[in-house]
């Protein structure tokens, strides 16, 4: 089902690019479109070059919490600029509200990683059910937890024609955790002994939570562990002779949130299994001051990973002096982002852009 209200954002059809190449108007189409078992509305924007019959199409799709069809993040309209962006370079780009957001139906908070990847490939079958769209053209770009999204569907389907994650994740759902939670804590500004604390409890309670996944006890085992820590860490705070204790660990919040689907499931995600299974070409980008997904370790599995299993056609690229967003940074912690002036990096915008007209034909 289409709605039709074409925008035509300000770019010239005449005008060129540096490297000569032609730059498109762009047209804006709002599109609505159901999922396969007819149970969820998507509402979403189809970005494409005016004047071009023959594009490669991308499928945007969103990281970890309930975000627009702009990605508007800490107040940056990422995905829109990056549709904007590529549709004016002859690229065509299907970015859509997340479940239960703007004018899509459906519960985000009872959906998995998987469902993500079930909704991106309901976009890609939209996109094949139009004359306008090469079928054979289609593929996913996939942000942060969109790269773990976007790795299973493409396992899952032989509709996706190629992948691009942006700062996306290649990693198990409890390396990931790990990764990630230290990398914000060394950058923190917690004393020693605190950091030392919160990587410890942090190692306890993710670990446990990925044995007990699957299992009704969950609950049960992480208040138990975090009990059997809380006496040996009281023990040992009072050794570093410290007057006052303002270390907390949020035990019922994690607990609560580890009981739900979502983390259920990405806690036990497996990127090597996932990512080995995948046979299109993928560009896998990320900036060297994300501390959401750390950069070499996250490229290294792209490659490894696919590798693997058979897949020689990845390529990856650490750009410097880039946050999560891919924004320029100087802090780069979370408190910085909605004070950054500068849009998504242009370099990764043609970075992107080269390797699809390379890539696909």
């Amino acid at each position: 089902m289409r709605c039709f209200a074409f925008v035509f954002l300000l770019f010239s059809a005449i005008s060129s690019s540096a490297q000569g190449e032609k730059v498109f108007e762009v047209a804006s189409d709002s599109v609505r479109f159901k999922s396969a078992d007819g149970k969820i509305v998507f509402g979403g924007t189809l970005s494409k070059p005016v004047g071009k019959k023959s594009f490669p199409t991308v499928v945007m799709v969103s990281g970890t919490g309930k975000q627009d069809r702009n990605g508007t993040m800490a107040g940056h309209r990422i995905f829109e600029q990056i549709a904007t962006y590529l549709a004016a370079h002859g690229i065509a780009m299907l970015r859509t509200d997340d479940r239960g957001v703007g004018t899509t139906t459906g519960v985000y908070e009872t959906a998995t990683t998987g469902d993500f990847a079930t909704d991106a490939l309901a976009a890609v079958a939209y996109l094949k059910s139009r004359k306008d769209i090469e079928p054979d053209k289609i593929g996913l770009m996939g942000h942060s937890e969109g790269g773990a999204a976007i790795s299973i569907a493409a396992a899952e389907s032989k509709d996706v024609k190629f992948l691009v994650s942006i700062a996306g994740l290649a990693m198990s759902g409890l390396d990931a955790q790990l990764k990630q939670n230290a990398d914000l804590i060394a950058a923190s500004s917690l004393p020693d002994y605190d950091k030392k604390r919160s990587n410890e409890i942090n190692a306890i309670m993710f670990k446990t939570a990925y044995r007990y996944a699957n299992s009704d006890s969950l609950e049960m085992k992480l208040n138990d562990v975090y009990q059997q820590w809380k006496v040996k860490d009281d023990a040992y705070f009072k050794t570093l002779n410290i007057q006052f204790d303002h270390f907390r660990f949020p035990i019922y919040s994690y607990v609560q949130n580890s009981k739900g689907v979502w983390y259920r499931y990405f806690i036990r995600y497996d990127a090597e299994k996932t990512i080995g299974q995948i046979k299109v070409p993928i560009l896998a980008i990320n900036g060297d001051k994300d501390l959401m997904v750390a950069a070499d370790d996250n490229l290294a599995n792209w490659k490894k990973f696919a590798l693997a299993g058979g897949n020689k056609k990845v390529t990856t690229a650490k750009i410097p002096g880039l946050n999560h967003l891919m924004l320029p940074c100087k802090s780069c912690d979370n408190k910085e982002i909605s004070k950054i002036q500068s849009g998504f990096s242009m370099e990764v915008l043609t970075l992107i852009k080269d390797w699809l007209y390379k890539t696909v034909k």
